[in-house]
C-alpha cells in the first residue's frame, strides 16, 4: 500500500485519486438560468441527498483545476438562488456527457445536447423533460471551500417541487431501481449502470445481529468463507441450534454454504454448516 500526503502531489493527480476511489457517485444534472434568462445545463458528480425534513440536496461545482475559473452553474445559482436538479438515466448518458462541453456563456446546452426544456412550476430554470426525476430547488447557501483551482463550492439546495415519472414506480408506488436505470460516475471516462449490478443486503435495523465476534471459531477462521459471508452469517438474532456444539469444518461443506449465501439463503447456509 502506498501512503500519500495530499500536499506532496499535484492537484490534478490528487483529483484523479479521489474520483477513482470515491465511486460510483450519483450525478446532479443541474439546469439554471442567469439574471438575463440565459439557460445553462451541466452535470456534477460531487452530489448527494443530505436531509429529508427539510429535503436538502448538495452538489459542488468545483473551480477548474487548469485555470482556476468558475463554472456557469455556480455563477447562475449565486445570481438567482435557484436550480433544478435532474436525475440521469442510462438512456440520457451520452447526451448528458455532451452537455458537459465547455460552451461559451449564453449557449444553451439543452439545444446542444438535444434535450427538451420543460417549464418548472416554482423556479425559473427549466426541467429536463427526459429525466426520470426532476427536483426544483431554492438555493439556501453556497459555501466556498477554497479559492484555488480544484476548490469546491457546496450548493445547498432545498427541494420545493418534486416531479417523478410514473413509469419508474413499482406496484407499491416506490421508485424501482431497475426502471429508473440510473448511472453514476467513476474515475476518468468510466461510468457505472446501477441496473446491471443490483443486489440486496438486509438492513440490521429491526433485529440485533449477533456480530462476527459471536460466530464459532470454526466459521471465523474458515479459509473459504469471506468477510461478506461472515457478515451475512452474523446478521441473525441468535446462533442456530447446534452451532455452539458443532460446526462442520470441511472445505466442501463451507463451499456449499457459500453457494447458499451467494443466493441470499442464510438459513440454508447455517443448516449446512451445523450438519454432521
Amino acid at each position: 500500500m502506498i501512503s500519500i500526503n495530499p500536499q506532496d502531489i499535484s492537484t490534478g493527480s490528487l483529483h484523479g485519486y479521489l474520483l477513482g476511489a470515491v465511486a460510483p457517485r450519483p450525478i446532479c444534472f443541474a439546469s439554471t438560468v442567469d439574471q438575463e434568462g440565459n439557460v445553462n445545463l451541466s452535470p456534477y458528480s460531487f452530489f448527494n441527498v443530505f436531509s429529508a425534513n427539510p429535503p436538502i440536496l448538495i452538489f459542488s461545482p468545483a473551480r477548474r483545476v487548469r485555470d482556476n475559473t468558475t463554472k456557469h452553474t455556480l455563477e447562475n445559482v449565486l445570481e438567482t438562488r435557484e436550480v433544478v436538479i435532474n436525475i440521469v438515466s442510462y438512456e440520457m448518458v451520452q447526451q448528458m456527457s455532451l452537455s458537459s462541453t465547455e460552451y461559451p456563456k449564453g449557449v444553451n446546452e439543452f439545444i446542444k445536447a438535444g434535450f427538451s426544456e420543460l417549464p418548472s412550476e416554482v423556479v425559473k430554470a427549466p426541467r429536463v423533460a427526459e429525466a426520470p426525476v426532476q427536483m426544483e430547488c431554492n438555493v439556501l447557501d453556497v459555501v466556498a471551500l477554497g479559492t484555488d483551482g480544484g476548490a469546491g463550492n457546496l450548493v445547498i439546495c432545498q427541494v420545493v417541487k418534486l416531479h417523478i415519472k410514473e413509469e419508474i414506480l413499482d406496484e407499491g408506488g416506490k421508485i424501482d431501481p431497475r426502471k429508473i436505470d440510473t448511472v453514476a460516475r467513476l474515475g476518468g471516462n468510466w461510468y457505472s449502470r446501477a441496473k446491471e449490478g443490483l443486489f440486496e443486503v438486509p438492513k440490521p435495523l429491526t433485529t440485533m445481529g449477533i456480530g462476527v465476534d459471536a460466530l464459532p471459531l470454526a466459521i471465523r477462521n474458515s479459509t473459504i468463507l469471506t468477510g461478506n459471508d461472515l457478515g451475512m452469517l452474523a446478521n441473525v438474532e441468535s446462533l442456530p441450534e447446534g452451532a455452539e456444539r458443532f460446526v462442520n469444518t470441511s472445505e466442501e461443506v463451507h463451499r456449499k454454504a457459500q453457494t447458499f449465501l451467494c443466493n441470499g439463503a442464510i438459513s440454508e447456509a447455517w443448516e449446512v454448516l451445523v450438519s454432521q
